[in-house]
Parts: C-alpha cells; sequence; structure tokens
C-alpha cells in the first residue's frame, strides 16, 4: 500500500546535497515521488518502501534522517527556543568540519611558503606530509560523499568534481594545492549550510513569539498554569496587560489595544472587546483578557502560518526549476569537458600534458582546475536562497506567499483585479448621511454637522432598528452609538415590512422606515424626491422615515471603503500598475462611486461569479498575467483563474484558498508584496549572472593558464557566500 512519510534531513549544507538525497532515495524499490526541500531539510516520500530502508538509504549517503510524526494537536507544542550559534560553534559541533579545522592548522605553512611566498625556495618533505594529512582529514568525507553518490543515486556531484581535481593535484605532485582546494571547499560548504542555518531559523523564530504557557480559568475563578499544548477547545484563558496572547480565542471578558504585528504585520493596535477575535503572538495593551480557546495549540493561526511557510519552500519557482534542470546535466558535461581539455591539445598539438616546470602549466592541471572553476555551488544556491528570504518577509510582515512560483508570478503581473465588497471595501454598511425634512444644515454638503432635527429622526430610527438583526439595522444603531443618542427612545410592537422595511410605535405614533419604492405608495414626499434620488445616484442606499404617515427624513448608507484601499492603489499606480480594475457584483450606480473613491483605472458592474472569471481571462489576453484580489471565500473561482490569487484577511479559508494572502484587514500589504517579489527577481537575476560571469572569467584564466586551483576554489567559494548574502538580505530589508 503506498503512504506519504515525511522526514527530516540533517547534514544538508547546500542544494546540492538535497540533490544527492533526492536521487539516491528515488533509486529504492517501491518508490513513487520523492521531493528534498534543502530549505526547509525536509525529505517527502510517497510509496510502499518501508521506513528503516529509507533512513538506511539516506545514511548511506552521508546524512541523517529522522521521520516527522504527522501533528494531530494532542500533545504538538510549538518551538519556543531557536539555537543561535556562531559559525566556530556551528563547525566545531559537527564531526566533519572539526576535522576541517585541523585540516586548516596543517595546510597553512604549506599555503604561505609555496603559494604566497615561492621565491623563499623552501621544499621540505615535512610541508608535503602536513598537505596531505590536510587533504585527508578534510577530504575523506568529501570523498566518501562522492563515491556513495556515484556508486548510490548514480549522479556526478559537486563531491566528485573536488574529489577528481585533488586526487589529480596529487598525482601531479601539487600537494598544497591539493590540500587547500580541499580545505577551502570544506569550509564554503560549512558558510553555505551555516548561512542555511539562519534563514531557516528566521522562519521558525516566527513561532518563537508564541507562548510556550497560558493561565487558565477553574471554576472557582482560580488560574492555574499549564503548557499550551493542554488547552482544549471552549477553555477560558486570563491574559494580563502587556503579556502575548497564547492561543486563537474569542473575548468573552475585558477590553483592551492589542498589537498583531507578529500575525497581519499591521503597525497600529487594534482595539478588541467582548467577542472579538484574537490571535496568539498578539501583544495585549493594557486592559485584561478573558478569552475562550477556538483552536488547539498546533492549530492556531500562527501555527498554521508556520505550516504553510515552510511548505511554501517545496514549491520551486519556475527560475528555481530551470537552474536545478540545468545543474542536472551541466555538472556531468563539466567532467567530459575536463577530459577533453586534458587530452586533445597534448594528443593534436604536442602541448604538455604534465607541468614541465613550476611557471608553466600542464593540460592535465589546467583541466583539475577546471573542475574546480565549474563547481555549481553558487549556481544552484542563488535561487533558493532569496525565493525563502522572499518568502520569510513576507510572513514577518503579514504576507503569506505560498510558493516561489508565486514570488516569481507576482512580479510578473501587469495588471490587478479587485473584488469590492469586503475587499476595497469594509463588507459591512455604513451610515454616511442622514438628513431630516426640516434640516437647518440643507446644503451644506455630504458632511455637515448634524443639527438637532436631523439627531432627532437618528434618534427616531434607532429605536425601531434597535429590536432587528439586519445589517441595515446595525449601521443605523452604531450611527447613533456614535452620536449619543441610541438609547433616547423605546419602540413597542415592532415588525417587518417583508422587502419593504420595518414598523413600530413610538410614544402612540406610528414609524416607517422603508424603501424609496415603499414610500413612493404610502407616504407624500415629492418635494424631497429630489434629494433623496441624489443620494441614490451616488450609489448609496437610502432608508426614508415616516411618523404617522407623515415623511421626516432619510439615512443614507453605503458600504465604507477601507481606510488603506486609497493608498494602496496610488500606491501601486506609482509602481507602474496601469490597470487596476474592480469586479462588483452592484450596480453601475455603487460600482461608479467606489471606483471614484478608490481611484482604479476601471470597473465592471452586475458581475456574477462566473462573470468575474470571464472578466479575469479577457484582462489576461488583454493584459497578460494578471492578479485577482478578494476575500478568499466568494471569490474563489476568480481568484483560482488568475495568474496569481491574493486573498484579503486571516481566516482559515482566507489562507487555505489562495496562492497568497494578505494577513491583516487592509490592502496596505499588496504594495508591499509588489516591491517584495520584484526585489526577489532581481535579486536571483543578479545571482545567476554574477555566478555565471566569475566562472566564465575563471574559465578563461584556467584555458591560457594563469590560473590556479585554489584561487578557483578561493572564487567559487567567495561566489557562493557573496550569492547567499546577496539572497539573504532580502529577510531584513524593509519595503513599506
Amino acid at each position: 500500500m503506498s503512504t506519504t512519510q515525511t522526514f527530516k534531513i540533517s547534514g544538508m549544507d547546500c542544494a546540492g546535497c538535497g540533490r544527492t538525497v533526492e536521487n539516491g532515495v528515488s533509486k529504492l524499490d517501491g518508490i513513487d515521488l520523492c521531493e528534498v526541500s534543502f530549505s526547509s531539510e525536509t525529505l517527502r516520500v510517497s510509496g510502499s518502501t518501508p521506513t528503516a530502508e529509507i533512513v538506511k538509504r539516506v545514511e548511506q549517503l552521508g546524512f541523517g534522517a529522522e521521520e516527522k510524526a504527522d501533528a494531530n494537536g494532542s500533545d504538538e507544542e510549538p518551538p519556543v527556543k531557536i539555537e543561535e550559534r556562531n559559525f566556530l560553534q556551528f563547525m566545531w559541533q559537527r564531526p566533519e568540519t572539526r576535522m576541517a579545522i585541523l585540516a586548516t592548522i596543517l595546510i597553512l605553512p604549506g599555503l604561505i611558503l609555496h603559494e604566497f611566498l615561492p621565491g623563499l625556495g623552501f621544499e621540505s618533505p615535512l610541508l608535503d606530509a602536513a598537505s596531505v594529512a590536510a587533504l585527508a582529514l578534510a577530504g575523506w568525507p568529501v570523498a566518501r560523499s562522492g563515491w556513495r553518490a556515484l556508486t548510490i543515486g548514480r549522479e556526478v556531484n559537486i563531491n566528485v568534481l573536488m574529489t577528481i581535481a585533488a586526487v589529480g593535484a596529487v598525482i601531479i605532485g601539487e600537494y598544497t594545492e591539493a590540500g587547500v582546494v580541499m580545505v577551502l571547499f570544506v569550509i564554503g560548504e560549512a558558510l553555505e549550510g551555516y548561512t542555511a542555518e539562519r534563514a531557516r531559523n528566521s522562519i521558525r523564530s516566527l513561532m518563537s513569539v508564541a507562548p510556550a504557557e497560558a493561565e487558565r480559568l477553574l471554576p472557582n475563578h482560580q488560574t492555574e498554569t499549564v503548557k499550551i499544548s493542554k488547552l482544549r477547545v471552549g477553555d477560558t484563558i486570563l491574559v494580563k496587560p502587556g503579556e502575548r496572547i497564547p492561543m486563537d480565542g474569542l473575548v468573552l471578558a475585558g477590553e483592551s489595544a492589542v498589537n498583531q504585528a507578529p500575525i497581519t504585520g499591521e503597525s497600529r493596535l487594534i482595539e478588541k472587546e467582548i467577542g472579538s477575535d484574537v490571535f496568539a503572538s498578539s501583544i495585549n495593551g493594557e486592559g485584561v483578557l478573558e478569552i475562550e480557546v477556538t483552536h488547539l495549540a498546533a492549530d492556531n493561526t500562527i501555527a498554521r502560518l508556520i505550516k504553510m511557510v515552510e511548505e511554501a519552500q517545496d514549491k520551486r519557482s519556475p527560475a528555481q526549476r530551470l537552474v536545478d534542470r540545468f545543474a542536472a546535466w551541466y555538472t556531468p558535461a563539466v567532467v567530459v569537458f575536463a577530459a577533453l581539455v586534458a587530452i586533445v591539445p597534448p594528443l593534436l598539438w604536442g602541448a604538455p600534458f604534465f607541468n614541465p616546470s613550476p611557471e608553466t602549466t600542464g593540460w592535465l592541471y589546467r583541466a583539475l582546475t577546471l573542475l574546480v572553476v565549474a563547481c555549481p555551488c553558487a549556481l544552484v544556491i542563488s535561487t533558493p536562497v532569496s525565493i525563502v528570504s522572499a518568502i520569510s518577509n513576507g510572513a514577518r510582515n503579514g504576507i503569506l506567499i505560498k510558493g516561489g512560483a508565486f514570488v516569481e508570478a507576482m512580479a510578473q503581473v501587469k495588471a490587478i483585479a479587485f473584488d469590492k465588497t469586503g475587499t476595497l471595501t469594509k463588507g459591512e454598511p455604513t451610515v454616511v448621511k442622514f438628513q431630516a425634512a426640516d434640516c437647518l444644515n440643507s446644503g451644506q454638503g455630504l458632511d455637515p454637522e448634524p443639527c438637532e432635527p436631523c439627531q432627532d429622526l437618528l434618534a427616531l430610527a434607532s429605536a425601531v432598528e434597535a429590536r432587528s438583526e439586519h445589517p441595515l439595522a446595525l449601521a443605523v444603531m452604531a450611527s447613533a452609538t456614535t452620536h449619543g443618542v441610541a438609547d433616547n427612545q423605546q419602540a413597542q410592537n415592532v415588525r417587518s415590512l417583508t422587502g419593504r422595511g420595518v414598523t413600530g410605535q413610538i410614544n402612540g405614533t406610528d414609524v416607517v422606515i422603508g424603501s424609496h419604492r415603499y414610500f413612493d405608495q404610502n407616504v407624500p414626499h415629492e418635494q424631497f424626491c429630489a434629494s433623496v434620488a441624489e443620494m441614490d445616484g451616488q450609489g448609496l442606499t437610502t432608508m426614508l422615515i415616516s411618523q404617522d404617515a407623515k415623511y421626516q427624513g432619510f439615512i443614507a448608507v453605503a458600504d465604507a471603503v477601507r481606510p488603506s484601499s486609497q493608498a494602496a492603489v496610488a500606491e501601486l499606480k506609482t509602481a507602474g500598475f496601469d490597470h487596476l480594475v474592480m469586479l462588483t457584483g452592484d450596480n453601475e450606480q455603487t460600482a461608479a462611486q467606489v471606483s471614484d473613491a478608490v481611484g482604479v483605472t476601471e470597473f465592471r458592474a452586475n458581475c456574477l461569479p462566473e462573470n468575474k472569471v470571464s472578466a479575469i481571462e479577457a484582462l489576461s489576453e488583454k493584459y497578460g498575467p494578471v492578479a485577482m484580489v478578494g476575500d478568499g471565500i466568494n471569490d474563489a473561482p476568480a481568484l483560482a483563474t488568475a495568474d496569481v490569487g491574493i486573498a484579503i484577511g486571516n481566516t482559515a479559508q482566507a489562507m487555505e484558498t489562495a496562492d497568497i494572502s494578505l494577513m491583516g484587514d487592509s490592502l496596505k500589504g499588496l504594495p508591499y508584496l509588489v516591491r517584495l517579489s520584484r526585489a526577489a527577481m532581481q535579486t536571483i537575476r543578479a545571482n545567476i549572472i554574477f555566478s555565471l560571469a566569475t566562472k566564465f572569467v575563471f574559465l578563461l584564466l584556467v584555458l591560457v593558464g594563469t590560473g590556479s586551483m585554489w584561487m578557483a576554489i578561493l572564487a567559487d567559494v567567495g561566489t557562493s557566500i557573496l550569492v547567499t548574502l546577496n539572497g539573504m538580505r532580502l529577510l531584513r530589508r524593509d519595503f513599506g
């Protein structure tokens, strides 16, 4: 029976190590699928091969393997401490790099006297012996790994190249160069492993912000300190001022302002009251909160975020897949080319095969140096480290990118489509104007300070709407509370006029709140029709109010534009987007009003879900790659159709639906995402060009006989470190 198993792989220093594990394990009988992520140190295997055989094969290849159990939420705890090691500690804790430290000491005399100060003419069998000893100490793990890759995985990898080069150098008597090459190679690999560990830790550190313990409230109102893994859905926890909230939950008591930056990237404090959702790792403000736990520790928002970020690293971008395919045939091709370089000139033109003198290099030496020059470390590492850094940067700023493919795709987007409700707008109605029939401020614009008759109108309406849960009623009540008139009167006998409005009695009078159409048929208001029609023409929803069949005024309601929408759209225009399109199911007037308020370049009104899909396809055909921004639930078809689907919101549905999730309840992360993805692709291109250019320059130096083996490996190690550090710059850069 085919099963899927996941293993944590240890000992991988570069992406080439991951490819060696992948090739070796895939050769086992019963393996259907084998994938290794160097970035997350993960091996995923599907098939019928026993676990013990897989672990044994990984160990045969020179790495460690430990099966990872699926988290079920019962006893899983997120890691709360990341071990930070400096480079020397990193090297000393591994046997092969400890030997490299000793090899470094042994090779220094030969390097100084033979390579840096050859004019002294110092020769000694002891120096050669020390160089050979350094080669053996540093090179044994490399040679063993290369042999295993060759015999088990049937691949020619980086370790094979370095072993051939070192053995060849010994054969022609270049003992010091052989030792220097191997020592520098091992140290360079260790540096790559160290920087990769730091990149992984930057991701894992997201989890470290969540507390390991919580204060659980007991029935007797006492508290007990428990590990968060022991909390269950429905438990109540107490969070004091200044503490981190340990679990996702719902506020049962208390009010506070909470810093949600670890989850959403929002810099401002978010007010929380009874009924508000809170997220694990958020920082409580000055209030005391009693919170009902809504998710287990292994399934809370921060845990899901970490899991998705780690899974995102396994989804290679097209650029990374291209580099991996290139490296797969590039390394064997280099061996063939080096063999031709060693053989063809001596055979055809009588050129020296061995070094004829210390000042002149033979073609065997040049071929061996070519193997060192061609080492593809820098090229292979150039893409994944940049992708992982970009994904980690996004996660730290409330942007969940589900794979390197979407980083690359976002950098290529030419047009962006937006859902209106819940994306550009808040998705809930808000009172934007109310005006009494005898308003004292008539003609003073859309937002004058409400006069006394207008406040009386709002109080009248709120008294009736207080008995309703309709979204429009909630909007009226919210406005009445804001203006301090919510509890002025009490309505009796409130009942719904289905599809037309609501009616009730206040102090013996009949009050009706209804649609314009209902009033046209039942309440005379001809002289006020123009002002009501003006509101309708602006795309607002109007509610008319009468008392004892006499028109009293109107309340206009709209789905309020998110404060972040205008700024985000303006930034996107500055970033070069000329096609920002709003897709909405609302009518033309409402769509036009919101479109003007937000600043999008065009809109499509009266769109059903299938119409949004058609609009995405049309935009893609006309402009090129398209991103769709929606709420992640009702926009699922359009999100799936777009080249990049972007969900706004931090719900589980939003996180799981789209390719990218903006965790905050805001569009401010969208321009950040654009700048981040473009910077990531620029970094990848720069790394690849720099890697290839360096190799080309040293290839020419080798072929003309002016390049040495130890200089070649130093250049390769230096290039690998530079492209790694350049990619890791994306971790800390602020694209705000």
